[in-house]
């Protein structure tokens, strides 16, 4: 079923992005990253509202009470995670670029309808299917209500209680330990010298950068306008000084417009945009060689072609990344504080997002700037890291990583509301989610992975990138550093202020709050 609902919801978020291509030029890796994303997030929504739901059915509730409950309860957590993960998306927006606000818009739009098929159809399928939801069941690996003491999360909750203090600082040393890599992070590009071998545009490239050197590939394009006609003794001045420069092959003449105002001088490079000195180059003609030559003419010289291009992107994304942390991470901060009535829980569930994520980008870093294992992946030679990667990766993880967070919180909030104290409620909501968010981590991985094996080198990062933190985040943060901090905090965990509480409004994520030990009834 959880199959079903996402690819219902993977289709329907394709036709909403196919209709957005009217009014967005979508990059070509988008419809990729959105269909992995969709895909991961559907299984992962249908699969924590189809446990809730068996989890009644084992509890004697009727199939309508089940479907009620499941949706009061895990449908409230799905929705609101879901939300989480739209918002974080769309602050790639603050980035102000036109291709990132499109992937923005298409992958949002994929998740949204996920989402919404997910609290609509899927409870009229289990309507349905009704208690033939365990037929065929492999009686082994099935889990009823009475089954929650004797759980894996039942007993690596306890066994953390007798040691909190160990089990958060080991699991933070080892997420610290795996983002170390991302010290030495090189930012860049690739171009069609990271694509596989077997493909046309590899072999063509190969066969340039063979004959002709590797700059051949992405020349440099320097144009030169004026206000009047263009002087062409001085613009062979400005060739032969950028012949001279250090890194330069070969410099065309250069052509005029025919009105005279515009001059193109073409310059092929000794060196791919892969290499850092080509970025070195296009700092070097902007800022030392073309001003002084310009200077008294009226004349203006810019600096394009790909290398530069990309100079002005990161550049633009470095300007933006502030806003886009103060949308993504703020954001997300407030609407946890509003939920779980504790800005304790909202600033910690930020920290670990970014440690978790500072692990991914650690093994990204590793796989494929240094090199480790990457010729398992069908990479053979070292790259930089896709200069727009960390924005896009910490958009989707961050996102991604309050899924988790919402699903393992709601159910110790719902213990915890229904009178238990936080030490049993943690080992409660752990022992009931621990094996559901273990399955629902594992079917993302694979999902992620899966996208290792397509030819290009972005989709490639993006697998690895969102396949290890969701590994990372759903082991060594939900299952050890979150229950162990929870712990050490005790009834800290759910400080709120009065005077804030008065202010800020009621949204209940856990469900209709039962006192201990009542039974379920029909309005539950």
């Amino acid at each position: 079923m959880p199959i079903v609902v996402a690819l219902v919801g993977l289709g329907t978020g394709f036709l909403g992005v196919f209709l957005a291509t009217n009014f967005f030029d979508i990059a070509t890796f988008t419809p990729g990253i959105a269909a992995m994303i969709g895909l991961g997030v559907g299984i992962d929504y249908s699969l924590f509202i189809v446990t809730r739901y068996r989890e009644g059915m084992h509890s004697g509730m009727s199939v309508e009470q089940a479907v009620a409950q499941a949706m009061d309860t895990a449908g409230r957590a799905v929705l609101f995670a879901g939300v989480v993960v739209v918002i974080a998306i769309l602050g790639l927006m603050a980035a102000a670029l036109p291709f990132m606000t499109a992937y923005a818009v298409a992958v949002a739009l994929v998740v949204g309808f996920t989402i919404a098929v997910a609290i609509t159809l899927l409870p009229a399928l289990l309507g349905f299917v009704g208690t033939r939801i365990d037929k065929w069941g492999i009686k082994r690996f099935q889990q009823t209500a009475a089954d929650s003491g004797t759980t894996f999360g039942t007993k690596i909750g306890r066994r953390i209680q007798r040691n909190p203090l160990a089990f958060a600082i080991a699991s933070t040393a080892l997420l610290l330990f795996l983002a170390i890599p991302v010290f030495t992070i090189d930012l860049g590009f690739t171009d069609a010298g990271a694509n596989d071998q077997t493909m046309h545009s590899r072999r063509a490239y190969d066969l340039l950068a063979t004959g002709f050197g590797p700059g051949f590939n992405n020349p440099f394009l320097v144009a030169v306008e004026s206000d009047g006609q263009l002087d062409p003794a001085q613009l062979n001045t400005v060739a032969d000084a950028i012949r001279a420069q250090p890194g330069v092959v070969t410099v065309s003449p250069p052509y005029i417009n025919e009105s005279g105002d515009v001059a193109v001088i073409s310059i092929v490079p000794a060196m791919s945009i892969q290499d850092d000195s080509a970025v070195d180059l296009v700092h070097n003609l902007r800022d030392e060689v073309l001003p002084p030559l310009m200077e008294g003419t009226g004349n203006q010289a810019y600096v394009g072609g790909i290398a530069a291009s990309f100079v002005d992107i990161v550049q633009k994304m470095v300007g933006r990344t502030p806003y886009f942390f103060m949308i993504v991470v703020g954001l997300s901060f407030l609407l946890l504080t509003v939920v779980f009535r504790s800005p304790v829980i909202a600033l910690k569930a930020a920290i670990m997002n970014i440690l978790s994520i500072g692990a991914a980008f650690g093994v990204v870093v590793a796989v494929f700037q240094w090199g480790w294992g990457s010729s398992l992946i069908g990479v053979d030679n070292k790259l930089p890291i896709l200069a727009f990667m960390p924005m896009f990766l910490f958009s989707i993880l961050f996102g991604l990583s309050m899924d988790y967070e919402v699903f393992l919180l709601s159910r110790i909030r719902e213990a915890w509301a229904n009178g238990r104290d936080t030490s049993d409620a943690v080992v409660d909501g752990l022992g009931v989610t621990a094996r559901v968010i273990s399955a629902a981590a594992a079917i993302m991985v694979v999902v992620f992975l899966s996208f290792v094996l397509t030819p290009d080198p972005i989709q490639k990062q993006f697998g690895i990138g969102l396949a290890f933190a969701i590994l990372v985040d759903a082991t060594v943060v939900r299952m050890v550093l979150v229950p162990a901090t929870m712990e050490l905090l005790g009834e800290w965990n759910w400080w709120f202020p009065s005077w804030l509480d008065k202010v800020t409004p009621h949204v209940n994520v856990e469900g209709s709050v039962r006192p201990v030990g009542a039974e379920a009834t029909a309005a539950d």
